[in-house]
C-alpha cells in the first residue's frame, strides 16, 4: 500500500496518509479521515473545557455548585452527589433510533436532554471546590487537569505536589512558583524545563542544581550565577542584596532571563529513551509519531498529553491504560477499542460515538452520561443480538444520510463529532490554548465564540497602584478587586480583574514574592508561551562549532517543534550533547 495525498475538508490543505495509517484504519474498520491531523486535533480539543468554570445551581438539589457549564446554557446539570445518586433514572432518556434523521442530529438532541455531571472531579476532594478534571486534592484552588496535590493554586497539569502556585506541567515538587515543565523541584522560582533542582531562581533546562540563579543548561551544579561558578559566600551575598521582594528587581531579572533563554542552545526535541519516535516532550516511547507530551507508550500517532497507551491514533488526554483506540479524548483506566468518543473511562470497551460513558460501559453506540451499561444505542437498552444487528444499519445510515454542518462539511461514519455540537464555546476550551484564534477566525471556521461578559464590579486597586514590595502589602488587600494589566485587551481570556485570597497572600509573604499584575487566566496563557506548539517542521542543525565531530556547519536534518522562523538556537541531539554534557 502506498502513501496518499488527501485534501482536508476543513482547511483545504493537503495532508498525507501513510501506509501504516491505512493498516490501522483497516484493523479498526474505519474509513480514512477527511480532516488533516491538525484539524482533527482542534476538533477534539473543542470538546474539552478544562479551565473555564462557573457558579450555578444543581438542577436536581438546587444547591450552589461549580460547573464547566454556563448558568445560561440549555443543559441539565447535576452536582456530583446527585449525578451518582439514586434520585434520577438516566435510562429514561434513551430513545429509539430514527432512520429519518441523521445520527449526529439525534445524538445532538440526546446531549441536550440528558443531565450532565457539573465538572470532571472525583469525590476525594478536600476544600478544593474550584477545580476541574482533577482527582485527590486537598486545599487546592483553581487547579485543573491535575491529581494528588495539596495546597496548590492557579496551576494546570501538576501532579503529586504540594505548595505550588502559578505552575504548568510540574510534578513531584514542593514550594514552587511560576515554573513550567519542571519535576522533582523544591523551592524553585521562575524556572523552565528543569528537573531535580532546589533553592534556585530563573533556571532554564537545568538538572540536579542547587542554589543557582539565572542559568541554563547546567547539570549537577551549585552556587552559579549567570552560568558562572561562585563561592557559597559570594552566592549568599548576591541573594541577600538583590532578592528582597521588590517588583522592579524581579522584572529586571525576568528581562535578563528572557535574553538568557533566547541565547541558550536548544535540543531539536525534548525527551529521553525514545525509539523510532517523533514529536516533543517524549519519554519512554517506541514507534510513536507526531506525538507531544507523552510517556510510556508504543505504536501511537497524533497524540497529545498521554501516558501509557498502545496502538492509539488521534487522541488527547490519554491515561493509563488505553489501547487500540482512535479519535478519543480523556480515555483511560483499562480502556480498549474505543472510537470517536469523549471520556470513555474505567473499563470502557468498544464504545463508539459516546460522551461521558463510565464506569464499566461496554459495546455502546451513540450514548452519553451512562454508567455500567452495555449494548445501548442512544442510551436505549438492547439485547446483544439486537445491538449487533442494528449497529451496521446505523453505520450505513450515517453514510447514506450524513450530517452536514453549517459550513457544508459532510460528516459520515469515521469522523469525530463536529465542533458545532460541542457544549462549549471555542474560547472556553483547550483548543484556544493550543490553537489560538480571534473571534472572527473562530466563527469563520465553524466554531462558537463566548462574548465578553458584562462586569458588575468596580476596580478597587488600579494596576499601577499595586504595592511594589511584598513587605508593603497589608492584609486589607484581601477581597479587593485588582485591575489586570491587560485590561481585557489581550486574547488570553482576560477576566480584567482579580482578587487575592488569604492562602495566596500567605504564600507570597512566605516565599518573599511580588504580587501578580495579571489575572490568573493571563498568567496561565503567559506560561503556555513557554511551551512549543504541537507541530513539527523540518530543519537543519544550527551548530557551526569547529570543536564538534562535523566539519564546518552541521548538516543533520530533523523534525522539530521550533518553527524555522523562530530565533532560538536549535541543535541536533549529537551536537547538543557535545556542547552541554
Amino acid at each position: 500500500m502506498k502513501s496518499e495525498t488527501k485534501t482536508c475538508q476543513n482547511c483545504k490543505k493537503d495532508f498525507i496518509i501513510e501506509p501504516d495509517d491505512f493498516s490501522f484504519y483497516e484493523k479498526i474498520k474505519v474509513p480514512p479521515p477527511t480532516f488533516c491531523p491538525e484539524c482533527r486535533m482542534i476538533r477534539r480539543m473543542s470538546f474539552r473545557n478544562e479551565r473555564t468554570i462557573y457558579k450555578r445551581k444543581c438542577n436536581l438539589c438546587n444547591k450552589d455548585i461549580v460547573s464547566i457549564y454556563r448558568p445560561d446554557s440549555p443543559f441539565i446539570v447535576y452536582c456530583y452527589e446527585c449525578f451518582y445518586g439514586d434520585n434520577w433514572d438516566y435510562s429514561k432518556y434513551g430513545v429509539d433510533y430514527d432512520f429519518d434523521k441523521s445520527f449526529l442530529k439525534q445524538f445532538s438532541d440526546l446531549i441536550l436532554s440528558t443531565p450532565k455531571l457539573a465538572n470532571q472531579a472525583s469525590n476525594n476532594l478536600v476544600n478544593s471546590e474550584y477545580t476541574n478534571h482533577v482527582e485527590s486534592l486537598k486545599n487546592c484552588y483553581l487547579l485543573f487537569a491535575s491529581r494528588n496535590n495539596e495546597e496548590c493554586m492557579y496551576c494546570t497539569h501538576v501532579n503529586y505536589s504540594k505548595n505550588l502556585m502559578d505552575c504548568y506541567r510540574v510534578s513531584k515538587s514542593e514550594l514552587c512558583y511560576q515554573c513550567v515543565d519542571c519535576d522533582n523541584g523544591y523551592n524553585l522560582k521562575y524556572s523552565i524545563q528543569s528537573q531535580s533542582c532546589v533553592d534556585s531562581w530563573f533556571l532554564f533546562n537545568c538538572r540536579g542544581c542547587t542554589d543557582c540563579f539565572l542559568s541554563s543548561n547546567l547539570i549537577n551544579k551549585s552556587y552559579c550565577i549567570n552560568n558562572e561558578q561562585c563561592t557559597k559566600e559570594q552566592y549568599q551575598d548576591f541573594m541577600k542584596e538583590l532578592l528582597t521582594g521588590n517588583h522592579q528587581t524581579v522584572i529586571d531579572f525576568l528581562d535578563k532571563f528572557n535574553i538568557l533563554k533566547m541565547n541558550t542552545i536548544r535540543k531539536s526535541s525534548e525527551g529521553v529513551n525514545n525509539i523510532f519516535s517523533s514529536g516533543n516532550y517524549l519519554k519512554n516511547t517506541k514507534n510513536c509519531k507526531n506525538c507531544f507530551d507523552i510517556s510510556d507508550s508504543e505504536d501511537c500517532k497524533f497524540l497529545g498529553y498521554c501516558n501509557n497507551a498502545k496502538d492509539v491514533m488521534d487522541g488527547y488526554a490519554i491515561y493509563p491504560t488505553t489501547e487500540f483506540s482512535y479519535e478519543v479524548v480523556g480515555a483511560g483506566v483499562n480502556a480498549f477499542g474505543n472510537l470517536f468518543s469523549y471520556l470513555p473511562w474505567e473499563g470502557a470497551l468498544n464504545l463508539v460515538y459516546c460522551i461521558n460513558a463510565f464506569p464499566d460501559c461496554k459495546n455502546c453506540f451513540g450514548c452519553t452520561q451512562i454508567r455500567h451499561k452495555q449494548y445501548c444505542i442512544l442510551n436505549k437498552q438492547y439485547t446483544k443480538k439486537e445491538y449487533e444487528e442494528l449497529v451496521p444499519k446505523i453505520i450505513k445510515h450515517m453514510n447514506d444520510m450524513p450530517y452536514v454542518d453549517s459550513r457544508g462539511i459532510v460528516y459520515k461514519y469515521g469522523e469525530f463529532f463536529p465542533s458545532e455540537l460541542s457544549p462549549f464555546y471555542y474560547n472556553e476550551t483547550i483548543a484556544q490554548e493550543y490553537f489560538s484564534l480571534k473571534k472572527e477566525q473562530a466563527i469563520s471556521q465553524g466554531h462558537k465564540w463566548k462574548e465578553k461578559e458584562d462586569r458588575n464590579y468596580s476596580i478597587d486597586i488600579q494596576n499601577k497602584d499595586i504595592p511594589y514590595d511584598i513587605k508593603d502589602v497589608k492584609d486589607n488587600i484581601l477581597g479587593k478587586v485588582i485591575e489586570c494589566a491587560h485590561k481585557g485587551e489581550c486574547n488570553q481570556q482576560c477576566t480584567e480583574a482579580f482578587r487575592i485570597i488569604p492562602e495566596e497572600l500567605q504564600f507570597y509573604k512566605r516565599m518573599n514574592l511580588l504580587l501578580p499584575r495579571l489575572c490568573s487566566n493571563c498568567r496561565h496563557y503567559e506560561r503556555l508561551l513557554e511551551m512549543n506548539p504541537m507541530k513539527l517542521w523540518k530543519r537543519e542543525c544550527m551548530c557551526n562549532k569547529t570543536s564538534h565531530s562535523h566539519k564546518g556547519k552541521c548538516t543533520v536534518e530533523f523534525e522539530t517543534s521550533y518553527a524555522p522562523e523562530r530565533p532560538e538556537i536549535v541543535y541536533c541531539e549529537r551536537c547538543y550533547q557535545q556542547e552541554v554534557y
